[in-house]
């Protein structure tokens, strides 16, 4: 027993002292979430950065690494997942993906997964738990339960659920292609879920259900439509009264079309749903990224670079690129303490070879990746 508690005491010592650890990246080019910082250093401690500046005065306990030639970003998150496992979340931080938005799924599996959101190897999990829908809707045939809705009048308690299952925010199923909810219905789950100071999202995936639930004060559309352009009076008249967020999900969209075959010549091609994006972004909506693996065998990790690339091919800047990944997620979901480089800020970092802002493809070259200051294991 005496035994036992020493090596508790001697283990304990070494994670406070691993934590306690302080280091400086040194000459480094960063992206702030924001901004461009061309040359700087960042100190970070206690797993925090705490320190941005030109002249940060070394102290003899610092480890340097060696910034030159590369760049520092805040750590990746996906805004659109449907993870099954721990192992989702691992594969996820493997590639600095650290942050992820679950939209469906099983609410005691996801209470057990939540509990490695400080595990240095793992991807913070938030989640909506079960999604809104109606019998026989999208998301009911997965093989697992769910609660379904029929009527205006069961938003309440569906609310009411959720919020006992600790969510973080409300997913609400409007697809066509099945038996779905009535838009009466889900605008009561909507007004239900901004009394509770939440935020609703929507997956559409056609225009009109679109306007239809941004007319009723969606705050974000978790994929984008397939069936038909926006006409530019349409998009005015949206941003002039509504405010929200749309994650294209373009990566998952064109492999659906791709299993499809001739089926998706009804729909918008790639083309014009690059288009429909860059409209988005023209008009200042923020666009997050997305890729709602593991559908269409799309990965926890690196597949989110997929997405960026096609986010780049819509005809959005670099920095804008990095934004979706980073910033606009944390932004949209309210995520605290990280989706920046910024003092005070959690040290959630990924050290890149060479410059990410003039190449998006350099983000596959990441030497190094940080969780709260902990490197994590390569």
């Amino acid at each position: 027993m005496k035994a036992l508690k020493l090596f508790l005491i001697f283990t304990f010592s070494v994670i406070t002292l691993k934590a306690q650890n302080s280091f400086v990246i040194k000459d480094v080019r960063v992206f702030d979430g924001d901004t461009i910082i061309d040359q700087t250093s960042v100190r970070v401690a206690n797993g925090r950065i705490v320190e941005i500046s030109e002249a940060i005065i070394l102290q003899k306990k610092d480890e340097i690494i060696d910034g030159k030639g590369k760049t520092l970003i805040p750590a990746l998150s996906n805004a659109h997942v449907h993870a099954w496992s721990p192992q989702s979340l691992k594969d996820a931080a493997k590639a600095g993906v650290l942050n992820v938005m679950d939209m469906h799924g099983v609410e005691p599996y996801q209470t057990a997964m939540r509990q490695l959101k400080d595990s240095t190897d793992y991807a913070r999990y938030y989640v909506a738990g079960y999604a809104a829908t109606a019998p026989n809707g999208h998301g009911t045939q997965f093989g697992f339960p769910v609660p379904t809705l029929t009527k205006p009048e069961n938003a309440v308690s569906f609310v009411e659920n959720r919020i006992k299952a600790n969510v973080d925010y409300i997913k609400i199923i409007v697809e066509p292609w099945k038996e779905t909810l009535s838009l009466e219905t889900v605008s009561e789950i909507i007004e239900e879920t901004h009394k509770a100071k939440m935020i609703a999202v929507v997956h559409i995936s056609r225009l009109e259900d679109a306007i239809n639930v941004l007319n009723k004060n969606a705050d974000g559309l978790v994929h984008i439509w397939w069936d038909k352009p926006i006409e530019t009076s349409e998009l005015e008249t949206l941003t002039k009264n509504k405010s929200f967020f749309v994650i294209p999900t373009l990566l998952t969209t064109l492999k659906a079309f791709e299993s499809m075959g001739e089926g998706s010549n009804k729909f918008l091609k790639k083309e014009d749903l690059l288009n429909e994006v860059k409209k988005m972004h023209d008009a200042n909506i923020p666009i997050l990224a997305g890729t709602d693996p593991p559908n269409l065998g799309i990965n926890y990790g690196t597949d989110l670079y997929k997405e960026m690339q096609l986010l780049r091919e819509a005809g959005l800047s670099n920095i804008e690129v990095l934004k979706t990944v980073t910033s606009n997620v944390a932004n949209a979901f309210s995520l605290k303490e990280t989706g920046f480089v910024k003092e005070g800020y959690l040290a959630d970092l990924i050290l890149i070879e060479g410059d990410v802002i003039e190449d998006i493809n350099a983000i596959m070259n990441q030497k190094k990746v940080w969780k709260k200051g902990q490197l994590l294991k390569e």
